[in-house]
C-alpha cells in the first residue's frame, strides 16, 4: 500500500474544505487557529506542487487521497 501523502490533520482539513467549510469554520471545528489551518493548507499545496487550494483539492481527489 502506498504511504499517504497527507498527515491525518491535513486530510481532515481538506475533507472539510471539500464540504464547503472556510478557514474560520475549520479552525473552530478542529479547535486550532486559522493560521494553523492555513499552514496545513500551504504545506499540502507545497507537497503536491499545486498552485492553490483548488488545484490541490482536484489533485488529492484524482490520486485518491480524499473522496468527494
Amino acid at each position: 500500500m502506498q504511504n499517504a501523502i497527507l498527515t491525518k490533520r491535513e486530510k481532515e482539513i481538506f475533507e472539510l474544505l471539500i464540504n464547503n467549510k472556510n478557514t474560520k469554520d475549520i479552525a473552530s471545528m478542529l479547535n486550532i487557529s486559522e493560521k494553523t489551518v492555513r499552514n496545513h493548507i500551504s504545506n499540502t499545496i507545497q507537497k503536491l506542487g499545486s498552485k492553490g487550494r483548488s488545484q490541490a483539492l482536484v489533485e488529492l481527489i484524482r490520486i485518491g487521497e480524499i473522496k468527494i
